[in-house]
């Protein structure tokens, strides 16, 4: 029984070694908390909640320290959209929504051989956000990130890190007036969102 054990750690470790080699997958898990923010537009504001985004993901290594990532997030979420007097027929409206995000982009780590990895990345993609009275909406989102990924003796691997999403969504027009005369210009509301987290990634290679 003890020499299976000798032997398992033996995998185990080198599985663990093996993180980040060229063709590697490795199978994210994440999960963060989201700050709070605001979100304005031509017609009032929408204030958006905090809570926790979560979900799941592949990372591939086509080279040693650079990785190509293809992920789904989603954070429930309450959401409070203040139109001052009703303007424009849109009333205000506060309940639960979410946002759930489609992103594939990549990462790059700075390996000096140590177990504590620093790394740099980031996504485009889509969001589609789920309001508080239902219906849905799909706008371009995109995304910045950066942590530090710790390596141990398994195929598992805990990464700390900081993340940001924005969302761009139509928000009707602004006019201007140029040389032929009046032009409408489109507007965007446009969410930041903030959050600080983990991801713990399980190396199928």
């Amino acid at each position: 029984m003890k020499n299976y054990r000798l032997l398992l750690i033996a995998l185990l470790f080198s599985a663990g070694m093996m993180a980040q080699d060229r063709g590697s997958v490795v199978g994210n898990i994440y999960g963060s908390y989201t700050f709070s923010n605001n979100v304005n537009f031509d017609y009032g504001h929408l204030d958006i909640g905090d809570g926790l985004t979560y979900g799941g993901g592949f990372e591939f290594f086509p080279q040693k320290s650079t990785s190509v990532e293809l992920k789904y997030l989603r954070l429930d979420t309450s959401m409070d959209i203040d139109v001052p007097n009703g303007i424009a027929g849109y009333p205000d409206k506060k309940g639960d929504g979410a946002f759930n995000y489609i992103l594939i982009g990549g990462n790059h780590y700075f390996d000096s051989g140590n177990n504590a990895v620093p790394y740099l990345g980031g996504g485009l993609g889509m969001a589609i956000t789920e309001g508080p009275y239902g219906g849905s909406d799909t706008n371009f989102a995109w995304e910045l990130k950066g942590g530090v990924k710790i390596k141990t003796a398994s195929i598992v691997s805990i990464s700390l890190q900081a993340n940001l999403i924005s969302t761009w969504a139509a928000a009707g027009t602004d006019t201007y007036w140029g040389y032929w005369g009046p032009v409408a210009v489109q507007d965007y509301a446009v969410s930041y969102q903030f959050g600080l987290g983990a991801v713990f990634g399980f190396n199928f290679h």
